[in-house]
């Protein structure tokens, strides 16, 4: 018996390290109660719909409570984090808005412009796939579709 469940351990662990083998990002873990956006100062757990992340090299992760402040911190990372300006971020995080389920932001495309509001106000809404995106601008009365590249510090503050 004390083999089979050696046995067992072995291949819980290599099943655990398949993702990252295969080169999957490791899930981020959620923000925790008093973990505040660096861009606005709010609170972000309160908002698991709209939680946004970015991971720098040495793991540490930045939490936000929407896209948009996620990408005003990404473009001016030492304007809201002194200690950070010389960082670059490895990866940006979003949750993803019919799925509720958090991605890379690189995967997704945005809506901007719609009448879905987040934490604070008019968001880029994330969306997986530009069908899916285009769906969401219709019904929303969203006015563009981007994806990721075409995100710029111009179309963030032009956001209301």
């Amino acid at each position: 018996m004390g083999r089979w469940c050696f046995a067992m351990m072995v291949v819980a662990v290599l099943l655990c390290s398949v993702p990252q083998a295969l080169g999957a990002e490791p899930e981020l873990p959620p923000p925790g109660p008093k973990d505040r956006c660096p861009v606005c100062g709010m609170f972000v757990a309160p908002y698991p719909d709209w939680t946004a992340a970015a991971r720098f090299p040495d793991g540490t992760l930045a939490y936000f409570d929407g896209p948009k402040d996620m990408f005003r911190y990404a473009f001016a990372v030492g304007k809201f984090d002194p200690a950070r300006r010389d960082q670059k971020v490895e990866s940006l995080w979003v949750t993803e808005y019919y799925t509720a389920t958090r991605m890379p932001a690189a995967e997704l495309f945005f809506v901007a412009g719609s009448d879905v509001l987040g934490p604070m106000g008019h968001e880029l809404v994330p969306i997986r796939g530009e069908e899916g995106a285009r769906t969401f601008q219709v019904d929303h009365h969203g006015k563009q579709v981007l994806p990721f590249a075409e995100i710029t510090p111009a179309v963030v503050s032009a956001l209301p």
